[in-house]
């Protein structure tokens, strides 16, 4: 597994190592822990002088990104989510062990989704861990 920071463009985004606001939130591989990821995400973006709808739209989208992960997550593991803002754009990388590493499909109906809420969006796995990140450029 790389040490490196994962990428995401929604535009300018870029590196999260460029960011000054970074905030990593680590929870069991769990639904009823999703919540605390959107509003890490909701706080991030918040921060960034994102407007209600942009926020919501990113929460969604986290919330998709779990949802994806947690289909195919170990047994016992975190899901991980590494949330960077400035103020004109928020990423988020989310992963988790998983025990099938095959990419999400792209073509379904939960990639569609996070595709059309989050704006870029990217999953990559390496080994037994998969990360979806996606990045937002603020609309306003």
């Amino acid at each position: 597994m790389t040490t490196d920071p994962p990428v995401v463009r929604a535009d300018t985004a870029g590196d999260l190592s460029f960011f000054e606001d970074e905030v990593t939130v680590r929870v069991p591989a769990q639904s009823v822990y999703v919540a605390v990821l959107r509003t890490a995400i909701a706080g991030v973006a918040a921060r960034a002088d994102f407007s209600v709808d942009d926020i919501e739209d990113l929460r969604i989208a986290v919330d998709e990104a779990c949802s994806l992960l947690l289909a195919s997550a170990s047994p016992g593991a975190a899901l991980s989510c590494q949330l960077a803002g400035r103020p004109d754009s928020v990423v988020a990388a989310v992963s988790t062990t998983v025990t099938d590493p095959t990419p999400p499909d792209t073509s379904s109906f939960g990639w569609l989704v996070l595709s059309a809420l989050a704006g870029a969006v990217e999953a990559d796995v390496d080994g037994d861990t998969m990360t979806i990140m996606l990045g937002r450029t603020r609309t306003s």
